[in-house]
């Protein structure tokens, strides 16, 4: 017994070690983002912490729209809407022209829910607009998606979970356009070593950092021409997806 109790000791103490070295490593770095309790800045460089951060905000919409406000996203809240016990939403947001800084989604005018939208535009500052320059040499004009509210089951089956396209907490992402002229796809330029291929890689890694969800061709035939990226409740616990 007292081998076992030391043993616990030696945890416990090796265990508060390791969280004032991180702490101090943290502060030292100078990187508030890399702390558990900082407030979410969506202008600030991605953290350690930032996507559960960006996950909590699906039980705080007024702190979701004042992170938006604050980082100069033009936006226009929608109204809730329900279509039944399962579909609906009432913390949504559409972009909008303009503002400090832009969303190039296309179509425009995308309403979903605002925890995605936050992250959305953390991704396409911080991992879609670098990698695109250092791997295509050229900057990114519009994110092409089909859509993200869909009042449906998962994969469209009549029985079984609902999709988090269901609650507009999610938004499937088909490719990218550059300023070049050139046009990425994620169903042709998936698979292979080229640059497009790279790049599609890349920001699928850095939206695993940033989203609940995210799924791409690598984990089934149903996401061959879609990223799929959601703030499912279960990423603010600590539980992410990664495919």
């Amino acid at each position: 017994m007292r081998a076992l109790r030391r043993i616990a000791g030696v945890v416990i103490l090796g265990g508060l070690l390791l969280s004032l070295a991180f702490l101090l490593w943290a502060a030292l770095r100078g990187r508030p983002q890399d702390l558990p309790w900082t407030p979410l800045d969506l202008g600030a460089p991605v953290g350690l912490f930032t996507g559960r951060k960006l996950t909590a905000l699906t039980e705080d919409a007024p702190a979701c729209g004042a992170l938006l406000d604050k980082a100069g996203v033009r936006y226009t809240a929608l109204p809730p809407r329900s279509d039944g016990a399962q579909c609906g939403y009432d913390n949504a947001v559409r972009f909008t022209a303009g503002g400090a800084r832009r969303i190039a989604l296309a179509p425009a005018g995308l309403g979903t829910s605002c925890p995605v939208a936050a992250a959305l535009a953390v991704w396409e500052w911080n991992i879609v607009q670098p990698q695109a320059e250092a791997i295509l040499g050229s900057r990114v004009v519009a994110i092409r998606h089909f859509g993200s509210y869909s009042c449906r089951r998962l994969y469209g089956r009549d029985q079984g979970n609902w999709s988090e396209h269901a609650r507009a907490n999610a938004v499937d992402i088909a490719g990218f356009q550059l300023a070049d002229g050139r046009s990425i796809s994620v169903v042709k330029d998936w698979n292979g070593d080229a640059p497009a291929a790279r790049f599609l890689h890349a920001v699928r890694d850095g939206a695993c950092d940033l989203f609940a969800t995210t799924l791409s061709p690598d984990y089934n035939a149903a996401h061959r021409d879609h990223l799929h990226l959601d703030q499912a409740a279960h990423g603010a616990r600590g539980w992410r997806a990664c495919r």
